[in-house]
């Protein structure tokens, strides 16, 4: 150690002094304390024992009573100054720890007799401000530019003190340390931006109080952003701080709006119901009467299930006091339960619900500016249960469903849907086997049973629904037979029988009313069965082709071309059940018209709105085709290191198929419709697929309807090939920065990576020394496409006119800076030529603000919003945000 002498020109008289009173134990009675040890610029002060002397032998003044009662250690990397009054100075890194606390400085001054410490930075040889004073209070820290501290009273005063508070930073220009728990501060900062020194956004506190983790307390309080002062300011401000889950209250936002006048939303109460589970119930009210509630809870048992329920409840009114006055009231309940697969092995559960009555979307006033909720049509809703028995080859399972269409206001509930299944089974397999499988060995078959309960209505007539009337319900058992042998080692054959039955609680009894000259229909409410089977027998095979193709003309660059055909052949039979000796169709005799009295008989299925349908009339005994194509080759890419070549299988027709019937039980039209499907692999992850159906048949006139009918007359047989009368397809390609990145090849002549050059691809500068820019960018299109018959019957040709409709869609994400990203998004209609639902939008990260700008520049709901929030989610209210739609019409249903 040595000492500033140039500063001090005494010090070399005070070493030799002190090193005399070290010595002397009338000195260490004196102060009650005992300086220990100056070595390698570390010190320790400590009281005396209990039982020392209480007079001193030199000095004979009543000694003071010490204030210091645990060893006050200190030390600094520079030098360290003691004199007669008992203080001690630090210079370089200075360090005192007394109890639980800690200060750190590039100076410190420490009294030992008022337990009292000053601490300030020093400058460094560059003018910079270094070693500032940090104050660590059991675990808390105070950050400053100068600090005085009372060890023992634990109170000080701080210039320019910054103390942390879970996300928050409090830095206060004048702070008094009153105890261990409350400051008191002046001209005070309150921010969540990480550079406190120079934060981007804070509140200035005039006046403040702190609470250590509890709160904050302000007076008149106003925004500052990016250093300006905003025209936003509080009379008085409370911020709680929590390091525990607990309750509290949720602030409302307020805001205008033209159509339902000022209001207060999203106000609440959070509650903190367990470690498992919470609720949170909020509120919105407007001036003009519109007001809405919601509870939302989440919950999760980690290795069990998780979930969350959501419910709402609005009443919207708009136009208030004008002709054009409306009041809806509609709810919305949303629900997802999923659980963990290995929670239960033979048991499941899950659930999404997504219900809300008709309107609910499209009077929401938060919804106006998203136009993928008002033109959302179709809500489906399920809840499921299954259960495998241990063991078994049966399952169970039971579900609820439902299913809304909101432009009509219809619901389709399905309640319950109870199935039993038993998988497929060998009843004839013999335990031990012994050899090769007997052919009855081969039979399998299985089982399924489906209970069902359905209704389609409308919403406000749901509650008064008849469960014996209006609701549809029935029992359907289904039992499949089959086996799979092979013929001629390459021939798989595979006969089947599918026999089906339905029960139902209701039938239908049809007659003709001559009086009124109308068909009356009468519901019997009566046990019934129906039931149907099917047969079929079924041949399929491969063969495979092989292609060369001419070198001379490819080189040697294709192998060979492979060509796959897979053929099918089946033939199914089912017997006519409208036939009166199944008991499952009934006819009555019916006028032709009302002037002519001869009649004929009209048939009917006595289960024909059965929720599981009904056995069909007429025989059918069909042959059907089907063929499927593969085509690949074997592409030469390069040699490996034994010179041996590497080849890669390409793709060119990925499947090509093509599938028609002929029922022989039939008396005219035995041809079906005939249905292809073509698949290709353009790309990497990228497939396009296009289906095709075709007409066999010519058209003719019907007079009635004026349209066209199928007529007995094959149009091959006329010299035309079968009309293509739908064709569809669809796609979507994304490409992005790294789509196009070029895969260079940095491997030297022993295929090892070259170490230079991963150093120099893993750098983010050229050669040159500029930083690489790293622009990221995304661009998606999807196109869709239908080209076929419409309703439209040409009597001039005899055919139904086709048309083309098509659209295309564009989106893109740029983003030229980590901070900034730019979307767009839009799609186009060629039929009606015009575009439909554009967006245009910006996000820019402020660090600890983010600013968001989104434009719907076109359509029927064109609207803009513009937003300011801070990022941090303890001021998720502390925002700026402003909104517009432009909606001319709306429609409320």
């Amino acid at each position: 150690m040595y000492f500033r002498q140039k500063r001090y020109k005494h010090i070399p008289f005070i070493v030799l002094f002190v090193a005399i009173l070290l010595s002397s134990n009338s000195f260490a009675q004196e102060n009650k304390m005992a300086i220990n040890t100056i070595a390698h610029n570390d010190s320790t002060i400590s009281p005396l024992p209990k039982d020392s002397a209480s007079t001193d032998s030199i000095n004979t003044k009543q000694k003071k009573k010490t204030k210091i009662e645990t060893p006050i250690t200190y030390s600094a990397t520079d030098s360290i100054v003691l004199d007669m009054s008992g203080n001690a100075y630090m210079y370089g890194d200075g360090k005192v720890n007394y109890d639980k606390q800690e200060l750190t400085a590039a100076y410190i001054h420490l009294n030992t007799d008022s337990s009292q410490v000053n601490a300030t930075g020093a400058t460094d040889p560059d003018g910079e401000i270094i070693g500032l004073p940090i104050l660590n209070d059991n675990g808390e820290e105070y950050h400053a530019t100068s600090l005085k501290y009372n060890f023992n009273t634990k109170k000080g005063y701080i210039k320019h003190g910054i103390v942390q508070q879970d996300e928050a930073y409090i830095i206060g220009e004048k702070t008094k340390k009153i105890d261990d728990e409350y400051l008191c501060m002046q001209n005070g900062k309150y921010t969540t931006c990480d550079h406190h020194e120079h934060p981007h956004f804070y509140l200035n506190l005039t006046k403040a109080k702190v609470k250590k983790g509890k709160w904050v307390v302000t007076g008149p309080a106003y925004l500052v952003l990016l250093d300006v002062p905003l025209p936003l300011a509080i009379p008085f401000g409370y911020f709680p701080f929590t390091k525990s889950y607990s309750s509290g209250v949720i602030i409302p936002s307020y805001g205008d709006d033209r159509a339902r006048g000022f209001y207060l939303t999203n106000g609440g109460y959070y509650f903190a119901i367990s470690d498992y589970m919470d609720l949170t119930l909020l509120g919105d009210i407007y001036t003009l009467g519109t007001w809405a509630v919601s509870a939302q809870s989440k919950y999760i048992k980690r290795y069990k299930y998780n979930g969350n329920f959501n419910f709402n409840y609005r009443v919207d009114v708009m136009n208030n006091d004008l002709p054009t006055y409306q009041k809806n009231k509609n709810m919305s309940i949303i629900w997802t339960h999923s659980q963990n697969p290995k929670a239960s092995p033979n048991q499941t559960f899950s659930a999404s619900v997504n219900f809300s009555s008709s309107g609910y979307d499209r009077s929401n006033i938060n919804n106006y500016y998203n136009a993928a909720a008002i033109s959302q049509n179709v809500k489906s809703s399920s809840i499921s249960y299954g259960y495998s028995f241990p063991e078994t080859a049966f399952s169970l399972s039971l579900n609820m469903l439902a299913s809304q269409r909101t432009a009509d206001s219809t619901i389709s509930l399905t309640t319950p849907d109870l199935t039993l299944t038993m998988s497929r089974i060998y009843p004839f397999k013999r335990e031990n086997k012994i050899g090769k499988d007997k052919w009855y060995e081969k039979i399998y078959m299985s089982y399924s049973g489906n209970i069902k309960n359905y209704i389609s209505t409308k919403e406000d007539l749901l509650p008064e629904a008849s469960l014996q009337k209006d609701w549809q319900n029935g029992f359907n058992h289904s039992i499949p037979l089959g086996a799979s042998f092979n013929l001629l080692k390459y021939l798989s054959i595979t006969p089947s029988v599918n026999y089906h039955e339905r029960w139902y609680t209701q039938s239908l009894h049809k007659e003709w009313n001559e009086t009124n000259f109308e068909e009356v229909t009468d519901t019997i409410y009566k046990f019934n069965r129906n039931y149907d089977f099917t047969t079929a027998l079924t041949a399929s095979t491969k063969l495979y082709g092989f292609y060369t193709p001419s070198r001379a003309i490819f080189g040697d660059k294709i192998d060979r071309v492979r060509h796959v055909i897979t053929p099918t052949v089946s033939y199914s039979f089912k017997p006519d059940f409208s036939d009166p000796m199944w008991g499952m169709w009934d006819s009555y005799n019916r006028p032709i018209s009302s002037t002519d009295p001869t009649s004929y008989e009209t048939y009917y299925s006595k289960n024909a709105n059965g929720i599981f349908g009904s056995s069909s009339a007429g025989k059918s005994s069909s042959i059907n085709f089907s063929i499927n194509n593969n085509i690949e080759l074997k592409w030469k890419q390069e040699n490996d290191t034994t010179g041996e070549p590497i080849y890669k299988t390409v793709s060119i027709i990925d499947a090509l198929s093509g599938s028609a019937s002929y029922n022989y039980a039939a008396d005219s039209l035995n041809w079906s419709i005939i249905s292809s499907n073509l698949r290709l692999k353009l790309y990497k992850g990228f497939n396009l697929n296009l289906s095709a159906t075709f007409e066999p048949y010519l058209f003719a006139l019907d007079t009635l309807t004026n349209g066209g009918t199928r007529i007995n007359s094959l149009r091959w047989d006329q010299g035309k090939l079968p009309r293509l009368i739908n064709t569809s397809t669809s796609f979507s390609y994304t490409i992005n920065n790294e789509t196009f990145k070029k895969k260079t090849d940095n491997k030297n002549a022993n295929g090892e990576q070259n170490k230079d050059d991963n150093k120099k691809s893993s750098s983010n500068t050229t050669d040159d020394g500029y930083v690489k820019p790293n622009i990221r960018w995304s661009m998606s299109f999807d196109y869709s496409m239908r080209f076929g018959n419409t309703a439209d019957f040409d009597t001039k040709i005899l055919e139904y006119e086709r048309e083309l409709t098509h659209n295309i869609g564009f989106r893109s994400t740029l983003s030229l800076t980590s901070n900034w990203n730019f979307n767009f998004g839009t799609s186009y209609d060629f039929n009606n030529e015009e575009f439909t639902y554009s967006t245009l939008g910006i996000q820019r990260n402020l660090h600890c603000w983010s600013m968001s700008a989104n434009v719907v520049p076109i359509g029927p709901y064109k609207t803009y919003n513009f937003q300011v929030n801070v990022s941090s989610a303890m001021l998720a209210d502390l925002k700026y945000e402003k909104q517009k739609d432009q909606t001319t019409a709306i429609n409320w249903y």
